[in-house]
C-alpha cells in the first residue's frame, strides 16, 4: 500500500520543519485540560500536562515549538509512528464508506482485520474476538478460560500488568493494583523469573529457568491444578521492566499447562505487532498459548482497538454454546481499517525488520555502550523495539536508584533524570527505577542515535545520585 511519489522509508521520517509557536492556543487547551479532563493514575491537583500541539512520525512538539523525539511510543503502541498516511487515509476512506455497525454482521473490514490478524498469530489461534482495547481482552481471555475448563483459579505474576479494568487490574502483579485489590478471588500469585534480581538466588538463566519452572509446579501443587482454568503471562513483560524470558521457560510452562489441562494465555498487548523484531514475542520461543491478547501496535493505536486470538479447541467449546461476552463497539470498522492498513504497512515497509535491526545494530550496542559509561545504570535488556535501563544506586548491590513505587521527594532521582532527557528533545518512558528506550518500530537510525545522545546526557543526572 504504497503512495506514489512518496518513498516508504520516509514515511515515518517527513517532519514539519519548524513547529509553529502559538502560546496562547496551548494555554486555552491546557486550561479546558485542567477544567475539564480526569486523568488516568494521578493526583488530579498535582499534574501538569503538557499540551501537544502535533505529530509526525518518531516525533511530536508543543504549542510553544519545543520538538520531542518520542522514545515511549505513546503508551508503547504508535509502532508506525504518528500520522502514517496510508493508515490515516485508511481510516477516511473507511469513515467515508460505513463510520460504524453493530457488532453481529459481517463487515468486510471486521472481515479483513480478523484475516490478517489469524494469519500472523501461531500454531491454530485462527478465531478472533475483537474488543476496545488490552484490559477488555484479557477480561474476555479469562472468561473463556474459566467457562472451557469449568474452573475459576487464575494465576498471575508478580511484576505483571494486565490492565485496568476489574478482572485485568485484579491479575496485574504491580502498585497500581493495590487501591482496587477487592475482587481477587480466584487470582493466585507467583514469581517469574528475572535473573538480574532472581528471587530464586540463580546466577545463571539455566538455573532461573529451572528454578522458576519448579516454583510453579510447586504454587500449582498447593493450590491444586484441578482448580487452575489458566495461567497468563505477558510473553515479555512491559511496563514491570521487559524482562526477556530464560530460554527454555515458556516451553516449559506450555508444558505444565498440557499436563494438568489449563489454559494458558499469552498477553500480547504491548509486545506483539513488531515491537520485538516479530510479529508477536511469542515467535521468538517457538510457543502456542491456547489464547493470545493483543491490543496497541495492531494499528498503532490509531482507533481503539484489541482482541483475543482463540484456539481451535476453546473456540470450539463455544459453536452451540453462546459466549456470555461483547462490547457495543466490538470490530468497530474504523479500528479494523486502521488494522488492515498497519499490516500492510508494516509489511511493505519491513517495520517488522527494521525493529529487529535498529535493535541489533543500534539500540542495544548504544545502550550497552551507556551502561558501561554511567555508573547508574545496572543493567540493560531487551530486543527489537523494546528495551529497558535498570537505574542503581550501586552497581555492585544493585540497589535501585529509587525505592519500589517511589513517590514525592523519594523518587527525585527519577524526576530529575527525566526533566533532564526533556530538556534534551527526548520524552522518556520511566518506571520506578527504570527508563525504557521503546522508540517506533520504523525509528531511523538516525533517530535511534539522536535518542541515546540525549539519554547520555540525562544519565548524567542520575549519576550523581549513585554511591
Amino acid at each position: 500500500m504504497a503512495i506514489p511519489g512518496v518513498a516508504p522509508a520516509a514515511y515515518a521520517r517527513r517532519m514539519t520543519p519548524h513547529p509553529p509557536v502559538d502560546s496562547a492556543a496551548g494555554a486555552a487547551v491546557k486550561a479546558a485540560d485542567r477544567a475539564h479532563v480526569f486523568h488516568s493514575w494521578s493526583a488530579q491537583g498535582l499534574i501538569d500536562p503538557l499540551a501537544v500541539a502535533g505529530a509526525e512520525g518518531s516525533y511530536f512538539w508543543d504549542y510553544d515549538g519545543n520538538r520531542y523525539l518520542d522514545f515511549t511510543s505513546g503508551l508503547v503502541y504508535t509502532n508506525i509512528g504518528y500520522q502514517h498516511p496510508t493508515v490515516v487515509a485508511a481510516i477516511q476512506e473507511q469513515a467515508g464508506k460505513m463510520t460504524t455497525f453493530a457488532p453481529a454482521f459481517a463487515i468486510e473490514a471486521r472481515s479483513e482485520a480478523a484475516r490478517l490478524i489469524a494469519e500472523r498469530t501461531p500454531g491454530d489461534l485462527d478465531k478472533i474476538f475483537f474488543t476496545n482495547g488490552g484490559a477488555e481482552a484479557v477480561e474476555n481471555a479469562v472468561r473463556m478460560a474459566r467457562l472451557h475448563t469449568g474452573r475459576t483459579k487464575v494465576l498471575s505474576a508478580y511484576r505483571s500488568y494486565h490492565g485496568a479494568t476489574s478482572t485485568a487490574i485484579n491479575l496485574t502483579g504491580d502498585p497500581r493494583r493495590w487501591a482496587s485489590d477487592n475482587g481477587s478471588a480466584g487470582v493466585v500469585r507467583f514469581w517469574a523469573p528475572f535473573l538480574y534480581r532472581s528471587p530464586f538466588y540463580a546466577q545463571t538463566e539455566a538455573e532461573e529457568c529451572a528454578r522458576a519452572l519448579q516454583h510453579l509446579e510447586d504454587t500449582l501443587a498447593y493450590e491444586g491444578p484441578s482448580t487452575i482454568a489458566a495461567i497468563i503471562l505477558e510473553t515479555i513483560p512491559g511496563t514491570a521492566g521487559i524482562m526477556t524470558p530464560p530460554p527454555g521457560y515458556l516451553g516449559g510452562v506450555r508444558e505444565i499447562c498440557d499436563r494438568y489441562g489449563i489454559v494458558f494465555v499469552l498477553d500480547e498487548v504491548m509486545a506483539g505487532f513488531g515491537r520485538t523484531g516479530k510479529w508477536f514475542a511469542a515467535d521468538h520461543f517457538d510457543v502456542t498459548p491456547d489464547l493470545m491478547t493483543f491490543a496497541k501496535g495492531v494499528n498503532s493505536g490509531y482507533v481503539p482497538l484489541g482482541g483475543v486470538a482463540i484456539s481451535a479447541e476453546i473456540a470450539a467449546t463455544f459453536d452451540t454454546r453462546p459466549y456470555p461476552g461483547g462490547l457495543t463497539y466490538s470490530g468497530h470498522p474504523l479500528a479494523c481499517a486502521a488494522a488492515v492498513a498497519t499490516i500492510h504497512v508494516m509489511e511493505d515497509e519491513k517495520v517488522i525488520e527494521n525493529a529487529a535491526r535498529i535493535g541489533e545494530s543500534v539500540l542495544g550496542p548504544g545502550l550497552r555502550e551507556l551502561a558501561e559509561n554511567h555508573p547508574s545504570v545496572g543493567e540493560v535488556r531487551g530486543l527489537g523495539a523494546f528495551w529497558a535501563l535498570e537505574l542503581v544506586r550501586n552497581k555492585e548491590t544493585r540497589e535501585p536508584l529509587v525505592p519500589y513505587n517511589a513517590t514525592g521527594e523519594a523518587n527525585a532521582p527519577m524526576a530529575a533524570f527525566g526533566a533532564a532527557a526533556k530538556k534534551n528533545g527526548l520524552w522518556p518512558f520511566i518506571n520506578m527505577n527504570r527508563t525504557h528506550a521503546v522508540p517506533a518500530c520504523n525509528v531511523s537510525e538516525a533517530e535511534a542515535k539522536e535518542g541515546l545522545a540525549a539519554l547520555d546526557a540525562a544519565l548524567t543526572v542520575a549519576d550523581r545520585h549513585t554511591a
